[in-house]
């Protein structure tokens, strides 16, 4: 009878041990990050002219309880969004969220550039200007990257980026080019995100595409935001191996922008 008793414990002990290691290994197959790039409009919504519309932004973010969101259209301080409105910085607060911004073009006696609020504090963050070519009049452009380090102890770079929007693809072709010269440099994953100004098929998102995996094929139209025709939004990661894509798209908010916002849930 004692070694049948010795013999249950053992046995039970062996079960619960099994067990935790099977919940252990379960948490670690759905850890997830949830990525939003957003084109914001400088926080306007096209159907009021003149309004600022923070807090339209904010709920978009805040419904949807993301980890990162690349924003592009980002006012600091301007007079059209408030001379004390940094944009950015308030979109972090009323999310929860750090925010680094990168200024790509001194606007109305403030800044006007690209963001990334992050779930989680920023150890390091950069603005990459970014090339155009020589005698052709354009809108200067950045790359915006912060590093982050999860809950589990791994490194991510998040990075924001909008791209050319001239008809000529030349100078997002020599964009694209320095974004992957830039973010090839580094061997922790990479999630990109951004207003590209660039459809599937066009060489400056084959120049993405040899280093970077996109989150959709065949995307969903992200722009006008009221009878869509065109995506140029994207987010994309590299390495390949690095995640696995558990759900890409566009949600239906058609008020606080002129586009939409494109989500993407990744898995490690």
């Amino acid at each position: 009878m004692r070694s049948l008793i010795i013999t249950l414990i053992v046995c039970t002990l062996a079960a619960c041990g099994g067990k935790q290691k099977l919940t252990r290994h379960s948490e670690k197959q759905h850890d997830t990050l949830k990525v939003l790039s957003y084109n914001i409009h400088h926080a306007n919504p096209p159907s009021r002219p003149g309004l600022i519309d923070l807090d339209a932004i904010a709920r978009v973010i805040n419904e949807q309880q993301l980890d990162f969101v690349a924003l592009q259209e980002v006012d600091v301080n301007t007079g059209r969004s408030g001379k004390d409105v940094h944009e950015a910085n308030v979109l972090a607060a009323k999310t929860g969220m750090h925010a680094f911004f990168a200024k790509a073009i001194p606007y109305d006696g403030g800044e006007y550039g690209v963001a990334v609020l992050s779930r989680y504090p920023v150890k390091e963050g950069h603005a990459y200007a970014l090339p155009s070519v020589a005698g052709v009049k354009a809108e200067p452009r950045v790359l915006c990257t912060v590093t982050v380090t999860l809950p589990e102890g791994t490194q991510v770079m998040m990075a924001s980026t909008h791209l050319d929007v001239t008809k000529s693809d030349s100078n997002r072709i020599l964009q694209t080019r320095e974004i992957t010269r830039i973010l090839g440099q580094t061997v922790m994953p990479v999630i990109l995100a951004g207003d590209m100004n660039a459809k599937e098929g066009s060489k400056a998102i084959s120049i993405l595409d040899s280093t970077f995996t996109r989150t959709c094929q065949h995307c969903p139209f992200t722009i006008p935001v009221e009878t869509p025709r065109s995506a140029i939004d994207f987010i994309m990661y590299k390495p390949a191996s690095a995640f696995r894509v558990v759900q890409h798209r566009v949600l239906p908010e058609r008020y606080a922008s002129d586009h939409l916002p494109v989500l993407a849930t990744l898995i490690f």
